[in-house]
């Protein structure tokens, strides 16, 4: 059995940790904190993170990177703005990472994948990506991910019998690139149909949006080299459906509250946990004009994370020009 260990012990790193538990499996997990360490190890439990979550004894927390770095497969549930630094500290890296933290580097626009392989070049890099709101996993509900593998069904051969439970199914892919565009730019779609919710548009309007949305994830993913299938599957398509549609996803519940009113500024300043498609969504728009693709959902997001307000910006997406709906056009 191979050693097993998650990297970091938000939400959804510790409901990863409880899935790898499960069928009695030892589990380390990191956490930069020593209070939720103290907890997960004293009193099993993680309540600054995942509340009411009765955790399996089986899962041991640490603060120590060297002792993280000792097992033979670590998913890597860092907030992407930190996964860099992270790995970077680490003294060695494990044979297999697995990116589950969904985002594009601020400054570099670099994908989780890039920059894995930057700080971990020996290490052999996954993709775990899908729709999985934590708490629902933690409680052993049923959930599907892809788990796209770098080194094809070889690495999946190895890696499937680690991750997969009874109710936790991963699906094969090797499009890497897939399974990161999908999981970064429908946080961004997630904050405007939260937006939506917040003016109480309606369903309408949310459905619209989704479609559109996901035409703008198609458009960017293809173009730099994902596969119209991989979006079209759990890691795109699924997890924008999601995540678009429940205020249990931070980046819904963001937008949510931008659209009653609130000033971003504030929002992102109360927040504990990352609702990362604020930080990708100026990234994203740097590089959908960088390879000339339209994303004009994207754009709009990000002027209301800048301070444009919600009214005003929905009334600017209604008022562009009517256009095909299939092909290039955004």
């Amino acid at each position: 059995m191979r050693r097993v260990g998650v990297l970091g012990a938000g939400a959804w790193g510790t409901a990863l940790a409880q899935v790898l538990a499960s069928d009695g499996r030892e589990v380390l997990l990191w956490a930069r904190e020593d209070d939720v360490v103290a907890e997960i190890n004293d009193r099993h439990g993680n309540s600054q993170f995942l509340p009411g979550a009765a955790l399996s004894p089986r899962i041991e927390a640490t603060g120590d990177l060297a002792r993280i770095a000792g097992v033979e497969v670590l998913l890597v549930v860092t907030p992407a703005q930190h996964t860099g630094a992270v790995l970077g500290a680490m003294p060695r890296h494990p044979a297999h990472l697995v990116l589950c933290s969904k985002g594009i580097e601020a400054g570099t626009g670099r994908l989780m994948n890039d920059v894995a392989r930057e700080a971990a070049p020996a290490s052999a890099i996954a993709v775990l990506s899908g729709p999985t709101f934590a708490h629902e996993v933690a409680e052993g509900l049923p959930t599907a991910v892809t788990l796209a593998c770098s080194g094809g069904e070889a690495q999946w051969d190895a890696l499937s019998p680690v991750i997969a439970r009874p109710a936790f199914r991963p699906y094969y892919s090797d499009d890497v690139t897939g399974a990161e565009i999908g999981g970064a730019v429908k946080n961004v779609l997630a904050i405007a149909c939260g937006v939506v919710d917040g003016l109480d548009l309606g369903q309408n309007a949310r459905a619209a949006l989704i479609a559109r949305g996901y035409a703008e994830m198609l458009r960017f993913g293809e173009t730099l080299g994902a596969r119209a299938e991989t979006l079209a599957g759990l890691c795109g398509l699924g997890d924008l459906v999601l995540t678009c549609s429940s205020t249990s996803s931070r980046n819904f519940s963001l937008g949510k509250a931008l659209g009653e009113g609130r000033s971003a500024a504030q929002l992102m300043a109360d927040r504990r946990t990352v609702a990362e498609g604020a930080f990708t969504a100026p990234v994203l728009v740097d590089l959908a004009a960088r390879h000339g693709v339209a994303m004009p959902i994207v754009d709009a997001v990000n002027g209301l994370l800048g301070g444009a307000g919600p009214r005003e910006t929905v009334q600017a997406l209604l008022s562009r020009p009517l256009r095909a709906e299939q092909g290039a056009w955004g």
